[in-house]
This record gives structure tokens, C-alpha cells and sequence, in this order.
């Protein structure tokens, strides 16, 4: 049985949702709850609202602390990754690496994948990313400085917003011109 929690933080109310083999999903914080809500429902029929275990509760913790600017490191975070393509959990594992306010490009990723053509495999993935935040896709930007997309409600001011949270250059980086 799969369940869910809703949270407050410093950007709005985000939540997460676990089966018994760790985390399935993550929902970025906005203005109303019950979006969250609504889309957990969705995602994973049959899911309830329930207090978390512990080891989410950290989870939790450690989201609302990011959400505060403060720099957090989520990689330990049990992720129930048997949900996802084996490609998509390799490019989960290299971005869960990246610490708070840096970034990596989907080129670098799909070097550490072992091909640079893969960068838009790469992309594919993470717009397909089931733990935003936790896996912080955000994080992950275009060549030559460029931000990239982000598939989240809010689009790349969603990330930009995330990015800023956390001090990173990449939202400084916003396009002069547009």
C-alpha cells in the first residue's frame, strides 16, 4: 500500500509519497495543497494521506530545510527506483550527486553514462523525473551556460526559482535579451 504526505515550505506546499520499498514520487511545492493531493491520487491509485515513517520524515526534514536556502544533501534518500527504466535510475543516481547550488550539464551526465551523444536521452529522463527536488533535475542545465528546460508547473521559472533557493551561478545566468 502506497502512501503520501503533504508539507509546508518556505515556497509553498510540497509533498512526497512511499511504498514499502522506499520513495515513488515527489511533488514541488506550490500555493495549494491540494494539488498535491490531487496528483498523488493520480499518480498512484489507492494511495492515502498517512503520517511517514521516519526515514521519510527525514526526507521531509531535509526538504523544508532546502526550501530555507540551506544546503542539504538528499543522496541517501531511499528512492524505489524498481518503477523506472534502468537508463532513467542510472541518470537519477549521477544527478542525485550534484550538491546544492552546483550544476552539471546533460552533456556531462551523458559523458558519465559513458557517451556524450546521450545528452538528450539524458534530458528525456529527467523530464520524466518521478522525485523532483530529491533527485534535483534542477540542477541540470544546457551547454554554453544555457538553463535548459524543466517539464515542472512553472517551467524554467520554476527552475530558476529552485536554482536561486540554493545560490547556484546557473540562475544569474538569466537570458539578458528575453
Amino acid at each position: 500500500m502506497s502512501s503520501y504526505a503533504v508539507f509546508e515550505t518556505a515556497i509553498g506546499w510540497a509533498g512526497v509519497a512511499w511504498g514499502e520499498n522506499g520513495l515513488i514520487g515527489a511533488y514541488l511545492p506550490e500555493a495549494d495543497p491540494g494539488m498535491a493531493r490531487e496528483s498523488f491520487a493520480r499518480r498512484f491509485p489507492g494511495v492515502r494521506e498517512a503520517e511517514p515513517p521516519a526515514a521519510i520524515a527525514s526526507v521531509i526534514d531535509r526538504i523544508i530545510a532546502l526550501m530555507r536556502g540551506e544546503k542539504v544533501d538528499m543522496s541517501d534518500a531511499p528512492l524505489d527506483t524498481a518503477r523506472v527504466p534502468e537508463f532513467n535510475a542510472k541518470v537519477y543516481e549521477i544527478t542525485r550527486r550534484i550538491p546544492p547550488g552546483e550544476t552539471l550539464t546533460y552533456g556531462q551526465i551523458a559523458v558519465q553514462l559513458g557517451d556524450k551523444l546521450l545528452s538528450q536521452q539524458v534530458g528525456a529522463a529527467l523530464g520524466r523525473n518521478p522525485w523532483p527536488i530529491i533527485v534535483p533535475c534542477h540542477r541540470v542545465t544546457a551547454a554554453n551556460g544555457k538553463l535548459g528546460g524543466f517539464t515542472a508547473r512553472g517551467g524554467t521559472d520554476t527552475k530558476l526559482k529552485l536554482l536561486a533557493i540554493e545560490g547556484a551561478s546557473a540562475a544569474a545566468q538569466r537570458d539578458l535579451f528575453g
